[in-house]
């Protein structure tokens, strides 16, 4: 999303739709945020508004880019909200919107360790949301990128309440066990073609520039957060070991990663 964010003008407006407390980091940023969600998040930001994604209590055309990191799953009346995310929406502005692929070994696991976990759209066709998105917006979609799992959902030091005795099965949520289980779903994709390391799409809409639409198999198990192969490389946080597999330390938590590289993962898409 971060493409987006840094090609708009100082002081434009955003809409954080669905975002809890916020699903970006919008220190440093010339911009008007506003966080919005249906539930209020404990620690409530200034800049929050309680509200339904299907009645967004906005004027028309009031935003310059609307983020939808990880919500439009959860969004009851699906129609309705892509309505009202074209209507507040400026014609000329920016969309992001990411979803999990319902047909990903990621997100049946996790659906079945939270009895649905609140996925109540489920995308499998990676074309069929951007149909929607365009035909209600009139945006271009510029760019999909695929997105890789981290399995952070399970990362035992993410949770704020009680895991489901269900997680013992899959190691209890220790963060070495998710680090093994990543390296080993991206080999297994890479050796036999399947999917099992991906989590689901990126999708950009608008006329944007120079967006780079490679995925980032590079994911961190503690925070989420993806980061390009080369970068990683050329900032020195890559340490390669003599017999051992290559780490890297994610650059928002410091958390200890395998390191692969971006190229050899491309095909699994």
């Amino acid at each position: 999303m971060h493409e987006i964010l840094q090609q708009l003008s100082p002081g434009s407006l955003v809409l954080d739709l669905g975002s809890g407390s916020g699903s970006f980091d919008g220190s440093g940023l010339a911009l008007t945020v506003v966080r919005a969600d249906l539930d209020e998040p404990r620690s409530r930001p200034s800049n929050f508004v309680a509200c339904s994604a299907s009645a967004l209590p906005f004027a028309d055309r009031a935003f310059q880019a609307v983020i939808s990191n990880h919500s439009f799953e959860h969004f009851e009346d699906l129609d309705q909200c892509i309505s009202e995310v074209a209507r507040v929406l400026d014609p000329r502005g920016f969309l992001y919107i990411a979803v999990p692929d319902a047909s990903t070994l990621t997100d049946r696991l996790y659906r079945w360790l939270g009895r649905g976990g609140g996925h109540i759209n489920a995308f499998s066709d990676v074309g069929a949301l951007p149909r929607m998105i365009t035909a209600a917006t009139g945006l271009r979609n510029s760019t999909t990128r695929v997105l890789f799992t981290s399995l952070a959902f399970l990362n035992r030091r993410n949770r704020v309440s009680r895991a489901p005795r269900k997680l013992l099965l899959i190691g209890g949520g220790h963060e070495s066990v998710l680090r093994f289980a990543t390296i080993i779903l991206k080999y297994l994709d890479r050796t036999f073609h399947w999917r099992t390391s991906i989590y689901g799409w990126a999708y950009y809409f608008g006329e944007l520039r120079g967006v780079d639409c490679a995925s980032r198999s590079n994911v961190c198990v503690k925070c989420g957060s993806g980061a390009a192969s080369a970068w990683l490389e050329a900032t020195g946080r890559v340490k390669r070991r003599r017999f051992r597999a290559p780490i890297y330390a994610c650059p928002v938590c410091e958390t200890v990663n395998f390191f692969t590289e971006d190229q050899y993962w491309q095909s699994v898409q």
